[in-house]
């Protein structure tokens, strides 16, 4: 969407603050020993608590409230009883939802407690590589040039990113033009950021795969070859200059 009026800005920064506090407050509660349907449970109180209502559930019929992945499951898992969290896990969330018409999205990976399987590297890039891109956006630039900042920030690290997850518009859906905001130049995409628009911004770094597909469970996504994925995101405002970040409250730069 494009942001025309002040009412707008206003809807959007409350659904980007229910988003955003969702995500904080879930990666604070995991621990070892809960199950991720026990740490979706919780998410989804503070969304009602907020009066907000989960997206991919509004959109697609997901059957959890909030998108949690863990180890070698890149993004999409379905929060289960049977999945329990153990020291040193990686792992993501990923929050979305609707308030009053209005629509956010937001994501963090992290390491369960001690780093033993040596994954914070990887988040570290995820990580430093979102906040570049995010601060290279503004009305006019390429959209495939953010994606070969992306890409090329992602190799110099030795890591890899994934080609067919994006970005992309959101606001009055969760999903809306651009359409796609890629993790490398996409050279036949010559559309340009717009000034006002509303974006997710994610990023897609990976240790060995560069596509992720889906498992027979119709939802969970891993890599093509393997190995695992940092996902970091933010929904921005586009203006002139720096971004306004409307997710920043989630932390994932703290």
């Amino acid at each position: 969407m494009s942001i025309t009026k002040e009412a707008e800005l206003i809807g959007m920064q409350k659904a980007s603050e229910a988003v955003s506090c969702t995500l904080k407050e879930m990666c604070d509660y995991a621990r070892p020993g809960i199950t991720t349907k026990q740490l979706d449970n919780y998410g989804a109180k503070i969304l009602a608590d907020f009066g907000a209502k989960s997206a991919p559930y509004l959109t697609y019929g997901f059957p959890g409230f909030t998108c949690i992945s863990v180890n070698n499951e890149f993004c999409h898992g379905i929060p289960s009883d049977k999945r329990v969290l153990k020291e040193g896990d990686l792992i993501n969330i990923d929050v979305s939802a609707e308030l009053n018409g209005f629509w956010s999205d937001n994501g963090n990976s992290f390491v369960l407690g001690k780093d033993i399987h040596q994954h914070q590297q990887l988040i570290d890039a995820s990580k430093q590589i979102l906040h570049k891109a995010i601060h290279q956006i503004k009305g006019g630039v390429r959209i495939s040039d953010i994606g070969y900042l992306i890409e090329t920030e992602a190799k110099k690290r030795g890591y890899k990113v994934i080609k067919n997850l994006t970005g992309h518009g959101i606001g009055r859906s969760l999903h809306e033009e651009p359409g796609e905001i890629a993790n490398y130049k996409d050279r036949h995409n010559l559309t340009r950021f717009k000034k006002h628009s509303v974006v997710a911004i994610e990023t897609f770094i990976t240790t060995t795969s560069t596509y992720a597909e889906t498992l027979s469970d119709g939802w969970t996504m891993v890599g093509n070859k393997g190995g695992f994925m940092a996902q970091h995101e933010h929904t921005i405002v586009v203006t002139d200059g720096n971004p306004m970040i409307l997710t920043e409250m989630n932390g994932i730069w703290n």
